[in-house]
């Protein structure tokens, strides 16, 4: 496979890892990088990119480049992405995909034969993932019901550090816990599942931080740090999230896929199938557990990261794990909880 030629623009924390693949992966050539920061230029500087540019139009504009990775605030994504499309680039997105909905259908508009997908698939890559997807797709569970996660990360020390300042803040980021963490709880859950639930209803709560916790975020934050919601879905499927950050409560976690004919309880980061407890049923035994490697061997996959498959894509002609059309749904469910949680009813889907 020919080496795709990647730029990254935005080389912080995020960034800093997709130049770290880029540079050793096999089937990727880093030939630029960018950022607005003079820090980050330098800190981009030990991955060796031919090219560093201070501003991303510049990379854009550079004809070497095939594709490129948008890993900067979220408020600004959506312009560049487009920029990016029109000089015929494909593209890579980090999570969220977009501040709304609308941003999202632009970019499916633009996108025109290009590839390109979101960073909220990083979960679905190792082989539990794999393993469970497969057997949820094949009917292993029967007809579902219910899709769950709860998620919960109890208050540490106070930081003796700054915050940063756009993590929960609306205006740069389009929202806090829900849209830094719950769109991966979202593309996790409808991913296991195919892709198959299709999302009518929710029905949302989200909280600030606790007053007691204030210090441990950046002054002026605005956005959640812990939300709920109740999800309806076509064939009275229903799917439940929760996440929270600096709770008054011990961290804990707890994901669920429940059939008519079985179910699997398990978490989003484990990479070992052994750890994902499979709850077969017949009529004669009840439920019997059992580990999901016992169940099949995972399907082989040599991407274990978004930017790994999503140059694959490109010279596969095929759209990456996670697509615009799946981070759409994504986004539109956040779009609702956000709707209910405001409005306090039932918000409606899409369409």
């Amino acid at each position: 496979m020919e080496p795709v030629k990647v730029g990254v623009i935005g080389c912080g924390v995020i960034g800093s890892r997709h130049l770290s693949i880029a540079s050793e992966a096999s089937h990727i050539e880093l030939v630029a990088a960018a950022d607005l920061i003079e820090a980050n230029r330098a800190s981009a500087e030990r991955f060796n990119p031919p090219k560093i540019y201070d501003d991303g139009n510049d990379l854009l504009d550079d004809p070497e480049v095939e594709a490129v990775v948008l890993a900067f605030p979220t408020q600004y994504r959506t312009a560049v992405a487009l920029r990016a499309f029109e000089r015929g680039k494909h593209v890579l997105i980090e999570k969220p995909i977009a501040m709304n909905a609308a941003a999202v259908e632009q970019l499916i508009a633009a996108r025109g034969d290009l590839v390109s997908g979101c960073c909220s698939s990083r979960s679905r890559f190792n082989p539990a993932a794999r393993l469970a997807t497969q057997l949820i797709t094949t009917g292993g569970l029967g007809a579902l019901r219910t899709v769950h996660c709860r998620a919960i990360v109890g208050c540490r020390e106070k930081p003796d550090t700054p915050r940063p300042a756009w993590r929960l803040t609306k205006a740069l980021n389009g929202g806090g816990i829900l849209v830094n963490w719950g769109c991966y709880d979202l593309d996790y859950l409808l991913g296991l599942t195919g892709w198959q639930l299709k999302p009518q209803s929710v029905f949302a709560q989200t909280w600030t931080v606790p007053s007691v916790f204030q210090s441990h975020i950046a002054p002026g934050s605005d956005a959640e740090t812990h939300y709920t919601a109740l999800i309806r879905c076509e064939d009275d499927i229903v799917l439940s999230v929760e996440r929270g950050e600096f709770m008054a409560m011990h961290s804990h976690a707890d994901w669920e896929i429940i059939g008519a004919e079985g179910s699997l309880k398990l978490t989003m980061r484990d990479e070992e199938p052994e750890n994902v407890i499979y709850n077969r049923t017949t009529t004669e035994t009840g439920v019997v557990s059992t580990t999901l490697a016992e169940a099949g061997d995972a399907p082989e996959s040599p991407h274990s990261t978004p930017l790994s498959d999503f140059a694959a894509a490109i010279r596969e002609n095929r759209q990456p794990l996670t697509n615009l059309e799946n981070a759409l749904v994504v986004q539109q469910i956040t779009d609702a909880i956000y709707a209910s949680a405001e409005t306090g009813d039932v918000a409606k889907i899409g369409g």
